[in-house]
């Protein structure tokens, strides 16, 4: 009687199991069946929340649904990225974050999270340039007097950024890295009062993105020095790459990824990366982006191998860098 009442037990475990797992197949076969959040690290309106917003309306008519941006701002990203690899693993919380992703380590102590193993990849989406940038009375006209007009003057050089850890303090440190100086570094609340002052003449330099600055730089209101890409950017072709000016291999692009939480099923992943691949073919995308001076990025890229291994590359490219500055700066 026992054996006969262990193999009725025992088959009815198995029985539920094939049950849960027929269940979860249909599951997946089915979602989305309800709205999905895109979660951003930052506050509306900069350049990541604007390709979140391009992005979203086309994901959502590829997968049926609607794809809602949320923007949980605060501590360089961390809380955003904290939640969603906190998030259930079923799809219906997706991340899209910059090159914030490959600095935490190295920034914060004690993150709650891994970027490399707390997060699934999904792909990449799109790259924003920048360009090194002075006010407009700098004696300097073109890189090369720049150049001697750093190391001329020193510490006296002002260079403004965003704040600790931001884009542009990180640009900016490659750059004083790569010329051994150390310039006076003044952090801002954000780009725009740096870009102000910039505007203004209150600081000397500052490294920024083309999504803000390119108006500027055609009417003549601040000085273009160098664009951190390895090619000249269409909008601005005459000037010239830091790279063709002698600082060989000189890239910093704002590149930006789309991940899920770790253990969301593979078929629910490979949905979400056919909807964003539609949406960065989509003309309408395309246009805006470009307009806005935004490069999506090649298809070989959006998908989570090319992802991860960028991610990869940049968190050692920058580690050391954020390290050796002792940040913040």
């Amino acid at each position: 009687m026992n054996l006969k009442k262990s193999f009725l037990a025992g088959l009815a475990l198995a029985m539920a199991a094939g049950t849960l797992i027929s269940t979860s197949a249909q599951a997946q076969k089915d979602w989305p069946t309800k709205s999905i959040q895109l979660v951003v690290p930052f506050a509306a309106g900069g350049p990541t929340d604007s390709i979140a917003r391009l992005i979203a309306v086309p994901m959502g008519q590829a997968l049926g649904q609607t794809v809602v941006v949320e923007n949980v701002n605060g501590a360089g990203g961390t809380i955003a990225s904290t939640k969603v690899a906190r998030a259930a693993p079923d799809g219906y919380t997706i991340y899209i974050h910059h090159m914030g992703m490959a600095t935490a380590n190295a920034l914060y102590d004690k993150l709650p999270y891994d970027p490399m193993t707390s997060f699934e990849y999904i792909g990449q989406v799109a790259d924003v340039p920048m360009v090194l940038l002075g006010k407009k009375d700098l004696p300097a006209n073109n890189f090369k007097e720049l150049e001697a007009y750093i190391k001329a003057n020193g510490a006296k050089v002002t260079m403004a950024n965003a704040g600790p850890g931001a884009v542009s303090q990180l640009c900016g440190l490659l750059f004083q890295s790569r010329l051994g100086v150390k310039l006076t570094n003044i952090p801002y609340k954000g780009t725009g009062p740096a870009l102000t002052d910039l505007l203004g003449g209150q600081v000397d330099l500052l490294c920024d993105q083309t999504t803000q600055t390119i108006p500027y730089i055609l009417d003549g209101r601040i000085k273009a020095y160098g664009t951190t890409t390895m090619k000249r950017l269409p909008a601005i072709p005459n000037v010239p790459t830091l790279n063709e000016q002698g600082m060989k291999g000189f890239e910093v692009k704002v590149w930006h990824g789309v991940y899920a939480p770790k253990g969301t099923p593979q078929p629910i992943l490979d949905k979400i990366n056919a909807a964003l691949k539609k949406a960065l073919n989509s003309p309408d995308v395309k246009k805006r982006l470009e307009d806005a001076n935004i490069d999506i990025v090649p298809a070989s890229k959006i998908n989570a191998k090319a992802l991860k291994d960028h991610l990869e590359s940049e968190i050692n490219v920058w580690g050391p860098v954020i390290r050796k500055a002792n940040i913040p700066d």
